[in-house]
Formats: structure tokens, sequence, C-alpha cells
């Protein structure tokens, strides 16, 4: 299940409940949780930072390998080439006052996902995160 959404401006809410109510995911409350976080995470980072001023397209789509039981859900734009996972993860230990800013929220992602792969392929960010259910 995918669709595109453009402009993404002020669409955040709609891409995150499309991915939510997606048929693919589980119906274990706990897991759903780490899964909207983890889908809020990324989409607002794409949202906020891809496109000047929000002009611009994201697709967004999940599916689910039934065999595996492994949820992958992809986002992809063309904004603005930008690799998360290239930025050091946060010294939690730190306290915030301490701790540079950004890079928590893709931090939350990496330790609630099973993996997340970025790649920039024909002009796209493709950011890929899957979770077993």
């Amino acid at each position: 299940m995918k669709k595109r959404f453009n402009p993404i401006k002020d669409k955040s809410s709609e891409i995150i409940e499309f991915l939510m109510a997606s048929p693919d995911m589980p119906d274990d409350e706990a897991l759903c949780f780490k899964l909207r976080l983890s889908i809020e995470e990324a989409v607002e980072n794409v949202v906020r930072y891809a496109y000047d001023g929000g002009i611009g397209w994201l697709e967004a789509g999940t599916s689910l390998d039934h065999d595996s039981l492994i949820l992958t859900i992809e986002l992809r734009d063309a904004g603005v080439p930008f690799n998360p996972l290239e930025k050091d993860d946060p010294d939690i230990t730190l306290s915030a006052e301490e701790r540079e800013i950004g890079g928590l929220g893709i931090f939350l992602c990496k330790k609630m996902m099973d993996s997340i792969q970025y790649r920039y392929e024909d002009g796209n960010n493709i950011l890929t995160m899957t979770k077993k259910v």
C-alpha cells in the first residue's frame, strides 16, 4: 500500500495516519506505539527539511512479508539529499542542556526498528524501516 502526498506542507498528520491505518500494521498496541513514533520522526524530518517551504512530494507506503512477518515502511521524496543515518547518535548520558540539538528522533527510530536503511537513487531520498511483527 502506498500513496503520494503533494504538496506535503501541513500534511504530517495525514501522512502518519495513512501509514498507521495500513492493513499491514499489527494489532499489538505496544508494537504500534513504537511503529508510530518511528513513523512520526521520519515523516516530520521530510516535511520540515526536505523541501523549501514544504512544497514537494512524499511517497509513503507499507508492505508486509507474510512468511517472515517483516513489516517494511518506505518513505521516498525528491528533496534535498540527506542521509539521517550519517549523523552520530546523541550522547544520552549528557543532560538535555549539554547535548547538541537534533538527532534524537532518528536515534529513537534506530532503537525501535529492527533496521533502517537510506539510499539516494534517481534523485530521490529513500528511507526504509523494517520491523518483525
